[in-house]
């Protein structure tokens, strides 16, 4: 065989290959499920809108989603879906591919751990938990770009609970609240750069309560009662 003849053999059978793989793109299994690789296109456009596998109307393995940047089609988000559990591994993206944020998903529900990243470095911004209910629930960190944490807080059900502490970039808490059923509600405490106590009271569902102390270099300057302000918040 010639090496024209060879040629026009490997050029044909590439084309065969190309035309009866794209017969095997957004097909039907024989219940009309969705069987098959699927790739969608915006409308009126030659751009991605998404592609994935589906395996007799499920989802399996990576689906890669875009959005439109121009008119052009930019990676924005992928899932990596997992029949035996119903478990989604999530990533997003910026319109310049950089990781956003990554995370677990059931259904629509987000679950499990999720980390979110700073936009203009890989360090991390945020950690925070959900509970099968796509409720925050447990520990939430939030963290400068240096690492060191700015926040910290406890969630029950999707409300903030307990102790929350915000930091300085330094290390130092500058701010300490207690909450109750997504309110403040107990001891508070302000703190400056150094770490000396500003001032310190209680809060009663968002309302300053009691007598609250005011500090200047560690001396107690002023004591402040609002229980009667709390009776009525319209006089604070």
């Amino acid at each position: 065989m010639s090496n024209q003849n060879i040629l026009f053999t490997v050029v044909l059978t590439l084309f065969l290959t190309a035309v009866h793989a794209q017969e095997k793109v957004n097909q039907y299994d024989a219940k009309g499920e969705r069987h098959g690789i699927w790739k969608k296109n915006y409308e009126g456009l030659d751009q991605p809108r998404y592609e994935g596998t589906f395996q007799h109307g499920k989802e399996v393995g990576q689906f890669k989603f875009y959005k439109l940047d121009k008119n052009k089609s930019v990676l924005s988000a992928t899932r990596e879906f997992n029949l035996d559990n119903g478990d989604i591994s999530v990533k997003f993206f910026s319109s310049k591919g950089k990781l956003i944020s990554e995370g677990h998903m059931v259904d629509t529900l987000f679950v499990g751990k999720w980390v979110y990243y700073h936009n203009k470095t890989k360090a991390v911004m945020t950690v925070e938990h959900y509970n099968t209910n796509g409720q925050l629930e447990g520990e939430r960190m939030v963290y400068y770009e240096t690492g060191q944490m700015a926040e910290h807080s406890t969630y029950n059900n999707g409300r903030i609970e307990g102790i929350s502490k915000i930091f300085s970039d330094k290390g130092v808490v500058i701010k300490e609240f207690t909450y109750k059923d997504d309110r403040l509600d107990g001891m508070s405490k302000y703190y400056n750069g150094d770490g000396q106590l500003l001032a310190e009271g209680a809060y009663r569902k968002d309302q300053k309560y009691g007598i609250w102390k005011f500090y200047d270099n560690g001396i107690l300057t002023e004591e402040k009662d609002y229980t009667v302000y709390s009776k009525n918040p319209m006089k604070q």
